[in-house]
Order: C-alpha cells, then structure tokens, then sequence
C-alpha cells in the first residue's frame, strides 16, 4: 500500500511539473497560398506569416518541399512567444504548366508538423500551347 501511494505521489509530481512547462503554438495567417495566374519567369517569392499564440519559445528545426523546383527557407532563430515570423517559398515559375506544392513544417509546437500549401498555373504569353489555338473545327466546314 505504502508503495502504491509513493508512485501516485511520483506520478502525481511529475504531471504537475509538466504541466507547468510552456508549449510553443504555432498559427498560420493562411495555410495555403493560391499564387493564380501568372507569367513564366515572374516573381515566384510568397511569404507565410506565422504568430506564435504559446507560452514558450518556437523553434523550427525543418521546412522541406515536395519537390527541387519550391524552396522554402526557415527563420533562423527561435520565435518568443508573442512574436511573429515568416517562411519564405520560391516557386521556379520557369515550369509552364499548374502546380500545387506541399511545404512541411517541423517544430517544436504543440501541432509538430504543419502542411502549407502553395498552388496557381504558370502560363507563357510568348507561346500559345495546344488548347490555346484557335483552330476551325472540320465540322464547321459543311
């Protein structure tokens, strides 16, 4: 019985230690960035901004893309609580073609892995494509 009582104590101690430890909390103005239409070889730099609502210090130690043609850049240090900050996205819009990229976010926040997303078409106003000409149809010739 003295035993058993000892570990709810033990155990008891530690939650409530826990407990008063902070938890850093990361939100997102936007979780998804939709860039629309835009020209090839435009600015393809977008911005997250981001608050950290907790009660300690945000610190993220990854961002990674899906793929080499988005990179994302982290901030360098940690977030204080209050604070606000940013991670930045490049898009290579070199690529014709619509898009949509996931970026992952890995902190040391309550929700530790965030998904943004980022997504548009890149068109070339110097090259219509296939489906951009307009080309008579062999019916309308009857």
């Amino acid at each position: 019985m003295k035993n058993l009582f000892a570990l709810m104590m033990i155990v008891s101690f530690s939650l409530a230690t826990f407990a008063q430890e902070g938890q850093a909390k990361i939100t997102f103005k936007t979780e998804t960035i939709d860039y629309g239409t835009i020209e090839k070889d435009a600015d393809g730099l977008r911005t997250f901004e981001f608050t950290n609502t907790g009660d300690a210090p945000l610190v993220i130690s990854n961002v990674k893309s899906t793929c080499g043609c988005t990179i994302p850049k982290k901030p360098d240090g940690p977030i204080m609580p209050g604070e606000n900050g940013v991670i930045e996205v490049k898009y290579d819009t070199k690529r014709v073609a619509p898009f949509r990229k996931t970026i992952t976010v890995t902190s040391n926040a309550e929700r530790t892995t965030v998904a943004l997303k980022i997504k548009g078409t890149v068109t070339d106003p110097n090259n219509n494509g296939v489906m951009q000409k307009k080309t008579p149809s062999v019916m309308q010739n009857n």
